[in-house]
């Protein structure tokens, strides 16, 4: 009987006969090279049937796999085994609520790293089981016990590289604890350990996309745009369209949040843009065309229309949360402006809002001293009162007074020093 070949294996999967496509391809991994020391075929093999076990969906037979392949392959070349396990470990991310399978492959290929002393793998298979509890668990305390040990092991190896990658992550994990000063402080490392080491454009790229995004928080959205422009350059130079959308969305939100109506236009004219059209980019010039009509209504429709793309971006969501509240608080100005008494229920239905959602508002902006005024919760209205002037004369009296005191003190020290 001949042995099955890669070819034998592939035909079956085409054929859908996924089973029979297994079994080939585990006889091809458990066989022994044609040629000496060429692996090819068994390293193709096991790779192959990840991608199958993904396809499937099956993370069990997927975790299963990793074991027996990283077994194998380190008995015939110890060097393509920390390839293969890092390979077969990012199929995970394909296959839907798979993230807990992924950590307890994590888990067991970091203790088989290290019983085996190969630390470079363990080490790189531990920023990768942070970056899991951070991005698909949201574990941040687990995520930031990993990064600290491994802050203070590259530090020691003085490992720049790798310290960046784990310092960018960092600043990513603050950033979503909302702890700005530590965010800030961890990309602060990052670049300086990026300075001194040659960067590789991608990391560049995120390292100018993670100060954009800080810069955003901080409302200087002037020099968030500019950052965010350094990363859609790499990202567009590589190709990388997941990543250059998603940086072209954070240009135009520095942009209305600036209120540069035109230079959203611009930028969405631009030659670079247009190739990123889609509706992602459709809502944000949903967005900016509500903004710069200053219509509530407008606004609420492209939220609704456009919720998916605008409310699975966290950055994106957060600062129209803002933006929305500005809007309502400007149009609830200019409903108000002509009454000195008004019903809460007439203003709801100009705008368009619920009245306890008006109600609301309105009260916290009475807190704020946005104007001033009175809610009578009990007839529904809204008292308006004129912006108090206050006195400068009395102002001016207690300066008199505090300038006469300190006169007053001197003489006595004076006639002390005489007498």
């Amino acid at each position: 009987m001949t042995a099955p070949t890669l070819e034998d294996a592939r035909a079956a999967v085409a054929a859908k006969n996924y089973t029979s496509a297994e079994q080939l391809y585990q006889q091809i991994i458990i066989s022994k090279p044609l040629k000496q020391h060429d692996f090819s075929q068994q390293e193709k093999a096991i790779y192959e049937l990840g991608e199958l076990f993904q396809s499937l969906n099956d993370s069990e037979k997927l975790s299963a796999l990793i074991p027996q392949a990283r077994d194998v392959i380190s008995s015939l070349a110890k060097s393509k085994a920390a390839k293969t396990i890092r390979s077969l470990i990012d199929l995970y991310d394909k296959i839907p609520e798979s993230s807990d399978a992924q950590i307890t492959s994590l888990k067991d290929c970091i203790q088989w790293s290290e019983k085996e002393k190969r630390s470079f793998l363990a080490q790189s298979l531990l920023i990768r089981l942070a970056t899991v509890y951070f991005e698909k668990k949201q574990a941040y305390q687990s995520s930031l016990a990993i990064i600290n040990d491994l802050n203070r092991q590259f530090k020691k190896l003085d490992d720049k590289s790798s310290l960046v990658e784990v310092q960018l992550l960092e600043a990513k994990v603050y950033h979503s604890l909302r702890n700005m000063a530590k965010a800030k402080a961890a990309l602060t490392s990052a670049r300086t350990s990026a300075n001194a080491i040659y960067c590789p454009t991608a990391t560049q790229a995120e390292l100018d996309n993670m100060s954009g995004i800080l810069h955003a928080e901080d409302k200087d959205y002037k020099t968030a745009f500019s950052y965010f422009y350094e990363a859609f350059e790499s990202y567009n130079n590589s190709n990388e369209e997941t990543n250059a959308v998603k940086v072209l969305k954070y240009m135009l939100l520095s942009k209305i949040m600036l209120n540069l109506i035109d230079d959203v236009k611009q930028i969405l004219s631009a030659k670079y843009a247009t190739k990123y059209s889609s509706r992602e980019i459709d809502a944000m010039k949903a967005v900016s065309s509500a903004y710069a009509n200053r219509s509530l209504k407008e606004f609420q429709e492209a939220l609704q229309v456009y919720h998916t793309e605008l409310s699975s971006d966290i950055i994106i969501k957060s600062h129209f949360n803002a933006l929305y509240d500005t809007l309502l608080e400007q149009n609830l100005l200019k409903v108000i402006e002509p009454y000195s008494v008004v019903e809460i229920s007439h203003i709801a239905q100009t705008i368009g809002l619920d009245s306890k959602q008006i109600e609301g508002k309105l009260s916290q902006m009475i807190l704020d001293q946005v104007f001033y005024g009175v809610l009578d919760q009990g007839n529904g209205w809204l008292y308006v009162y004129d912006e108090p002037q206050t006195d400068k004369s009395y102002a001016s009296g207690l300066e008199l007074v505090g300038h006469l005191s300190n006169v007053v003190e001197l003489l006595y020290e004076k006639a002390a020093s005489l007498n």
